[in-house]
């Protein structure tokens, strides 16, 4: 500006006439979009780290029969469970779920946040409302939300595979496991299985998005009711979670194949080439699907209370800044109602 005091912004609207726009409008969207930003990613932190924990052992135990070759079943998965229990303790059925935390909060935190921007970007892209986006838009934004994570993420992915496989006397601190794995295996190693990842990743994040949403627009269609009740989010997380993985568990399996490699002895080389070798030793269904069943027991429930979670969580720091920007506006009022006080009073 001339007089060098920024007062306002200009921009086209579609009539291409010029739009004033005051610089506090500016600023309070950008400090709105900045707080919805930082409430996405404590809610996605928070659902993530909630609903990992919840099936901690459950998820401990398939990756174990994951990368074996042992036949799975609900007995022997219990079996599993219960020596380890025996031989090393309760708290043992968590091991790993340190490494666990430290991947899935910043996981699930980017890949919500991710999410909610997509949605935004594709929606006006689109010309639609985040909330009311298309399905392709709806399937795409869940696809690059989880694209976007696992991207960012991925080696402590690795980092955890490798602690819940390997005893403790193994691997005694996360760090340890970045240590030996970069001195034995080399630093590429920490990416070993990212393929495979990113190709399971896109159909699981996708579909289980997709799903999600899609569930709670026909909700609200028909319900007549914006937000469903918990006990409903937790059912279409659960379905959502029962697609996802069943349509990409493949792809798990192989991942798992290849993130443990270095410790299981074996020399997986490739995606294909891993398939080969699993289904020709275990075959096609007990090999590549070794621990659905698992999985559709605990997926559902973590997949459940991650979606609710993040859900309800946001649903809470909405409210808690609304009652701040209330407090606030009530606060300044009183303060003008004072000073207009102490001048009428000179």
């Amino acid at each position: 500006m001339e007089n060098g005091i920024k007062e306002s912004q200009a921009s086209l609207n579609r009539n291409g006439a010029h739009t004033v726009l005051s610089t506090a409008a500016v600023s309070s969207e950008g400090n709105k979009n900045g707080k919805g930003v930082v409430n996405s990613l404590m809610s996605g932190a928070l659902a993530g780290a909630v609903a990992k924990t919840a099936v901690a052992p459950l998820d401990r135990t398939k990756i174990i029969f994951q990368v074996s070759s042992n036949r799975f079943s609900a007995k022997e998965a219990y079996k599993l469970i219960y020596r380890t229990y025996l031989n090393e303790g309760f708290l043992s059925l968590w091991r790993g779920n340190s490494a666990t935390m430290v991947r899935v909060i910043p996981y699930a935190a980017i890949q919500f946040c991710a999410h909610e921007q997509y949605k935004k970007l594709l929606g006006s892209y689109y010309g639609f409302r985040g909330a009311t986006l298309t399905p392709i838009p709806r399937l795409l934004a869940g696809s690059l939300a989880g694209t976007t994570a696992a991207m960012l993420t991925y080696p402590l992915d690795l980092v955890r595979a490798r602690m819940a496989v390997t005893p403790k006397e193994m691997y005694s601190s996360i760090i340890q496991v970045f240590i030996r794995m970069s001195k034995e295996e080399g630093l590429k190693t920490l990416y070993r299985g990212f393929t495979p990842t990113i190709l399971g990743v896109i159909p699981y994040a996708g579909i289980s998005f997709f799903t999600y949403e899609t569930l709670k627009h026909l909700h609200a269609e028909h319900s007549g009711r914006t937000q469903p009740y918990p006990f409903e989010r937790l059912l279409f997380g659960a379905c959502a979670g029962l697609l996802g993985q069943s349509a990409s568990y493949p792809l798990d399996v192989v991942r798992r194949r290849m993130q443990t490699a270095g410790v299981t002895g074996h020399t997986y080389g490739s995606i294909l080439g891993t398939m080969r070798e699993v289904v020709a030793e275990e075959g096609l269904i007990r090999g590549l699907y070794k621990g659905l069943s698992m999985n559709w027991v605990k997926g559902p429930v973590a997949v459940g209370i991650s979606f609710t979670t993040f859900d309800l969580t946001q649903i809470l720091l909405k409210k808690l800044q609304q009652m701040s920007n209330v407090q606030s506006q009530q606060d300044a009022a009183h303060m003008v109602a004072r000073k207009n006080a102490k001048f009428r009073f000179i």
